[in-house]
């Protein structure tokens, strides 16, 4: 009730394509003063492992160059350091990836040791352009076997998500919490002239 969730998840993209579609996803009309946040989450494909998947492999230093390009682009339209939230890929469970890559006729292309470089150059990102990163990729390592994090080895299970939730929701509680509730409360709506609350 206070405000909308735009999600442009687009399965596969790494982000050389990404950078390239940003502005078309956020134009230069768009008005920044609406805009909570936004999250940048990249880095699962970019780390993909270049002699096996050259079709979605970025070097290091370009998905670092790249995303500083992103957070650069967004303050150009007046989205400010602090509400961009960069979230580096999540930990790599290879034994499980590589029964799903198999499956498919493939070899295992990617490995978390590889994506765990990709997860610290996002870190560093932040840290230089000045914005919140959640980092996933140490976070779902903390103490604990990550696999029930992810459904197939790469991409996050329901209870991966619900993990991911959680730690984006300790960031936005706050600043969601200050907005106006545009829509009234259900409970607070006259059901028997529901046009009076709503329009």
């Amino acid at each position: 009730r206070k405000c909308d969730v735009v999600n442009r998840g687009i399965s596969g993209y790494n982000t050389r394509w990404a950078k390239l579609i940003l502005p078309r996803l956020i134009t230069e009309s768009t008005n920044a003063d609406n805009i909570v946040a936004v999250t940048i989450f990249f880095g699962a494909n970019d780390s993909a492992l270049k002699e096996l998947n050259p079709q979605q492999h970025v070097p290091l230093e370009e998905y670092a160059a790249n995303l500083k390009s992103m957070v650069q682009y967004l303050q150009s339209v007046d989205i400010t350091a602090d509400r961009i939230i960069l979230i580096t890929p999540p930990p790599l469970q290879e034994s499980a990836w590589e029964k799903a890559c198999l499956a498919k006729g493939d070899k295992l292309n990617r490995c978390n040791a590889t994506t765990g470089q990709y997860a610290q150059a996002c870190v560093q990102v932040a840290r230089e352009c000045g914005t919140d990163v959640l980092d996933l990729w140490t976070l779902m390592q903390k103490d604990q076997d990550f696999s029930s994090y992810l459904s197939d080895g790469l991409h996050l299970s329901t209870k991966g998500n619900s993990f991911l939730a959680a730690q984006l929701w300790s960031r936005l509680g706050n600043r969601l919490s200050a907005l106006p509730s545009l829509l009234p409360y259900w409970r607070d709506v006259d059901h028997t002239n529901p046009e009076a609350s709503l329009l």
